[in-house]
């Protein structure tokens, strides 16, 4: 184990690498550790906060897009769609960046292209811009997305195992309100009778700010760069596609909702723009606020379990949206999509909370102790976290496109509702099956002839 004295004190700013990284040294990580890597923790929340507010701009700027735009509510569905589309691809190549530039100079780049989608959208948003340059100018605000899966990468560098729930879901968390925050700017600016552009005004100076604060704040970790071969090792780990398919039931309903929430209400209870954009920030705002609980949660009583729990929660409430969309109550229909969205974020902390937790059970399972298994945890679950994000914002584009449809088709969202219904239904049913199954099986195993020990996942 490394000696806290043989590691250099990180320096408090400038583009310095840290050389000796140890958090799992209880030692290091209360001298040293945990103090930098707090520091790092704060602008990495606020680079990626503002990123999922440029992501999620075209949910804000559909609602000032009145009938003198000329889009259809099917129009605004397909816009929202191929953003949150881009927002999901990118995430692999940003996990990736990771390791070529390191943590630090990659925020900095990640923050600094923010400026090309918002100013791109601020030249087009008015009225007579055709549909096709409205698509193209809101695929360019998916870039915001991918600054998620480059800081989920690195702040799981930064922190030992036993704090990697909080710590991510304290990442993620103060990301994710990134969207509300966008959403109660813009309701202030309705309000206020103020046009899209100031809106896009606001958030231009922010993200240069965001960029500085990252260069004379953040640091790079040596041993994480230039390990590109760890995606690669992740890819081919069948359990990074099995949490894909979880995370594309929380992450991908979180994200989906806050974008199609808002034209939900307009176009299947009448509200007005105003009218929605008084309620739509509320979802998001919790949900963000209450995932670093749900990485606490499954820091003690094991991530595989909250999950599983929370998926029953989810279904039942979807299942009173149902309810409340064919009874046509907006009330019972608005507190039960706060409460999904609540859901949503309690199990984005959980299931991220499982990743290092898998990949560190699978080197004790190898035969690995100490910091050799810490090590290989943190290689293999800092890589998986970025394909992970990818495919589970994924989730959202199947949102929106499952909205569009259901409105074509039935002129309301119920379709929709009773297709995600059944998915949760699956994603409970994997949980179990992968996860918890196995440790009540493994007691059963225990003959003397059996080759390979079944490994418990049931605490992760």
């Amino acid at each position: 184990m490394t000696a806290p004295s043989t590691a250099p004190a990180p320096p408090s700013r400038g583009g310095r690498w840290i050389q000796q990284w140890d958090p799992e040294d209880e030692t290091f990580w209360k001298e040293t550790g945990e103090k930098v890597a707090k520091r790092n923790l704060l602008f990495s929340v606020l680079s990626e906060h503002i990123g999922f507010s440029i992501w999620t701009l075209w949910s804000v700027l559909v609602l000032f897009m009145g009938p003198e735009y000329g889009l259809t509510p099917a129009d605004k569905f397909m816009l929202t769609s191929m953003v949150t589309l881009v927002g999901a691809v990118v995430r692999v190549p940003y996990t990736f960046a990771v390791a070529i530039f390191g943590g630090r100079n990659w925020t900095i780049i990640s923050a600094s292209l923010l400026l090309v989608p918002t100013v791109a959208a601020f030249a087009v948003m008015k009225p007579g811009t055709s549909f096709n340059t409205f698509l193209l100018v809101g695929l360019l605000a998916g870039i915001g997305g991918g600054n998620f899966a480059s800081s989920m990468t690195n702040i799981n560098a930064f922190f030992p195992l036993r704090k990697k729930g909080w710590a991510l879901g304290l990442n993620a968390g103060g990301g994710n309100i990134g969207v509300p925050v966008i959403q109660l700017v813009a309701l202030a600016i309705i309000g206020a009778s103020g046009g899209p552009r100031v809106l896009l005004g606001i958030y231009i100076p922010l993200i240069l700010v965001a960029a500085v604060l990252a260069a004379l704040f953040m640091d790079n970790i040596e041993n994480v760069k230039n390990d590109t071969g760890a995606a690669k090792d992740a890819a081919r780990d069948g359990h990074t596609w099995i949490m894909s398919f979880l995370y594309i039931g929380t992450f991908g309903s979180f994200i989906g909702y806050s974008f199609a929430f808002g034209q939900v209400l307009t176009n299947q209870f009448g509200r007005t723009p105003l009218e929605a954009a008084y309620v739509t920030f509320i979802g998001p705002l919790l949900g963000s606020l209450i995932r670093p609980v749900g990485g606490a949660l499954a820091d003690k009583y094991g991530g595989a379990k909250i999950t599983l729990y929370n998926y029953v929660g989810m279904g039942v409430a979807t299942a009173v949206l149902i309810a409340a969309s064919m009874e046509k109550s907006l009330a019972l229909f608005t507190v039960a999509f706060v409460v999904l969205f609540v859901l949503t974020g309690i199990g984005n902390g959980s299931t991220f909370k499982m990743i290092p937790g898998i990949f560190h059970t699978k080197a004790l399972g190898k035969g690995l102790e100490g910091e050799a298994a810490a090590a290989y945890g943190r290689r293999l679950s800092g890589a998986s976290m970025g394909l992970i994000g990818a495919v589970g914002a994924l989730g959202g584009v199947g949102i929106n496109l499952a909205f569009r449809q259901s409105f074509l088709s039935y002129g309301s969202g119920t379709g929709a509702f009773v297709a995600f219904l059944a998915f949760y239904a699956a994603c409970f049913v994997v949980t179990w099956a992968v996860y918890l199954r196995r440790s009540a099986a493994k007691g059963q195993a225990t003959t003397a002839s059996e080759a390979k020990p079944q490994l418990s996942y049931a605490e992760v």
